[in-house]
């Protein structure tokens, strides 16, 4: 297990492990370890053909617009060999500590795969623990289609339950934020008090327990 800072361009580090017989790669990475609300989801998924050419849609969910992340989480659905996504709760957060859920996450989704992968690639993150052939590559997420792909159902899953969160609780802009630390978010607040998503474990959300 290694991490990797520079994985080269696109889709080069899948190649190389192809290139070594490895044929079933996962990507695993993370939405919400930023905000001070609201859950951190991990998912993995295996795509059935990493290099197929309608693949080209699949980016760092951070660069592509939330009206078009949709039809791209559904093309993954679709498309793809075996995916997990984990829902790990702000209380759990809180209880256990943003890094430890994080790690632990990404190993549940990656070890919970209904097919087994050969090879893991986790976003990030080295894990050396991990009972899979794997390695952690710094911005995966941007050098790796696999980890892309998991990044996009990571990020839909988490902000569909943020725009829940702010029909369930109107007035913290949820649905805009997504329950990171912007200025309006913190004003409301300031005004209506913390809900039961705020992480109590945050510095910034400490401030506001009395």
């Amino acid at each position: 297990m290694a991490l990797i800072k520079d994985a080269g361009p696109r889709g080069q580090y899948e190649k190389l492990l192809m290139s070594r017989g490895k044929k079933i790669i996962a990507g695993v990475d993370e939405a919400g370890r930023g905000p001070c609300a609201g859950p951190l989801v991990v998912a993995a998924v295996i795509l059935k053909e990493i290099f197929h050419k309608d693949n080209n849609q699949i980016q760092d969910s951070k660069k592509i617009r939330e009206n078009q992340r949709e039809p791209i989480y559904q093309y993954i659905l679709e498309n793809c060999l075996s995916y997990q996504i984990l829902v790990i709760s702000n209380d759990d957060i809180d209880k256990n500590g943003l890094q430890n859920s994080n790690i632990g996450g990404m190993k549940k989704v990656a070890s919970e795969l209904s097919i087994k992968p050969e090879h893991v690639i986790f976003d990030g993150y080295k894990i050396e623990d991990f009972e899979l052939p794997s390695d952690g590559i710094w911005q995966g997420d941007q050098s790796c289609i696999s980890v892309a792909a998991a990044s996009i159902l990571a990020k839909v899953t988490r902000d569909k339950i943020m725009i829940e969160m702010d029909q369930k609780y109107p007035g913290y802009g949820f649905a805009k934020h997504k329950g990171y630390s912007a200025p309006a978010h913190m004003q409301a607040i300031a005004k209506l008090g913390l809900t039961p998503i705020h992480r109590k474990s945050f510095a910034n959300i400490k401030e506001f327990i009395k």
